[in-house]
């Protein structure tokens, strides 16, 4: 698994060019002979990460985190995106994992975010500033790319500041699904503890099991450390935060062979408790 790095990028010097060493260079072809490359942005509540994927959802450079601005704004997290990309050589498309509701690149609500999102088009400034095409979908969504088996009725929920969900049938998205829990927010966690949190949790997954009766729920996002996995039922599995980048490749299904990508494995301490990525 790709190893992520968080570190401030350093502003270049007036009239000078950048040392190539500060980018992270990535071969033109890898060993499955896969030359395009897609640079995946999952912006999240408190972080957000990028790296680059070949056409076979496999990561081709390191993971790269950098902390949410504080306030939010449009403006703060699109130059955080700008910076992130900077940060690499080559890449030949865009595909990016919002915190809310997207509708063909624009953002139709962010309830994690500023109340200025709404309108925004994050596809149409990402591109004009990059030179590089770019799809946008709710992060749930993209996560659930990253996650699913692709086999009858499965569903995700990511658990961070937010609660966001995600619905696909068959490997179809239902898109910008939202069945969120208030209850479960990172705010509640903080103030109700994570005995009274979980029993929260278990109480909405068996609300959901009786709405949708899926085939498999999947559980992520940053709190997803927290959940309280003997509990679960057996249809029911944590997931690692990577699905969230490697599910960025689904964004641009139409343009690649693949149908699908594998599902990445949660990492576990000694005693089996899940460690978020």
């Amino acid at each position: 698994m790709p190893k992520e790095k968080s570190r401030k990028t350093d502003k270049a010097k007036s009239g000078a060019k950048q040392p190539a060493a500060k980018r992270r260079d990535v071969k033109h072809s890898d060993e499955s002979g896969s030359s395009r490359r897609t640079l995946v942005i999952d912006v999240g509540g408190s972080g957000i990460k990028a790296t680059l994927l070949n056409d076979l959802g496999k990561a081709v450079s390191e993971r790269l985190r950098r902390d949410s601005p504080a306030s939010g704004m449009p403006g703060a997290v699109m130059d955080i995106i700008i910076a992130l990309a900077n940060e690499f050589e080559t890449f030949d498309r865009i595909a990016i994992g919002f915190p809310g509701v997207t509708i063909n690149g624009i953002v139709k609500q962010a309830p994690n975010l500023a109340k200025e999102w709404q309108g925004f088009n994050i596809a149409e400034i990402l591109q004009a500033r990059l030179n590089k095409p770019v799809r946008v979908a709710n992060d749930a969504d993209v996560q659930g790319f990253g996650a699913i088996a692709g086999n009858g009725v499965e569903l995700v929920v990511t658990l961070g500041t937010g609660v966001g969900t995600s619905l696909f049938m068959d490997g179809r998205l239902v898109p910008n699904l939202e069945i969120g829990n208030d209850k479960l927010r990172n705010a509640a966690l903080q103030k109700v503890g994570k005995k009274r949190w979980n029993k929260r949790l278990i109480k909405f997954i068996n609300r959901l099991e009786e709405i949708f009766h899926y085939t498999k729920l999947y559980i992520g996002g940053g709190n997803s450390k927290e959940v309280d996995v003997g509990l679960l039922p057996a249809n029911v599995t944590i997931i690692s935060n990577l699905n969230g980048l490697i599910g960025g490749i689904a964004l641009w299904r139409d343009e690649t062979a693949p149908i699908s990508v594998p599902a990445q494995p949660v990492e576990t301490t000694a005693t089996g408790r899940p460690l978020a990525a």
